[in-house]
């Protein structure tokens, strides 16, 4: 597997979810299992199959995550002297030629994407527009509805 690209913050969320998944959800998943057997029967013990499809998720949550911290190559682009460039971590103010619109984002990992929060992912077309421009460069974004151009007004490292 490859590294995968992850800021420090997405880094931090993964490893909170893994400390809660392995200290919270496992064992009341355990428990749960536990209950469930009492109840006699696990043939027909719709509780007991549900407990263990949730163990199954939580299981395999956790191996994808530990995967993913394993390789991961976290970039911290708050120690990366900004050179006027868009890179992964950098956040990014475009205008938006067609609509005439100004919208901030920050160009993260795949794990760590949100457009509702203005996190776009370092595959999507519109970051990989982005990287490598810099403040007054146009980046040409291909959409289903056409050519879409964005000006880059201000690139920062935060």
């Amino acid at each position: 597997m490859t590294n995968i690209p992850m800021t420090v913050a997405g880094a931090e969320a993964l490893r909170n979810e893994l400390k809660r998944l392995k200290s919270e959800d496992r064992p009341r998943i355990i428990q749960a299992i536990a209950d469930a057997r009492e109840h006699g029967d696990l043939k027909e013990n719709a509780e007991y199959h549900a407990a263990r499809e949730q163990q199954s998720f939580c299981e395999g949550r956790i191996q994808e995550i530990e995967a993913k911290l394993s390789n991961a190559q976290i970039i911290d682009v708050t120690k990366l002297q900004n050179n006027g460039k868009v890179v992964f971590g950098a956040t990014v103010t475009v205008y938006n030629t067609k609509t005439d619109e100004e919208v901030t984002y920050r160009v993260v990992g795949d794990d760590e994407a949100d457009i509702k929060q203005n996190l776009i992912s370092v595959n999507s077309p519109l970051a990989r527009a982005l990287i490598g421009k810099e403040v007054d460069d146009v980046a040409v974004v291909t959409t289903p509805s056409g050519e879409v151009e964005y000006e880059i007004v201000n690139v920062e490292y935060l």
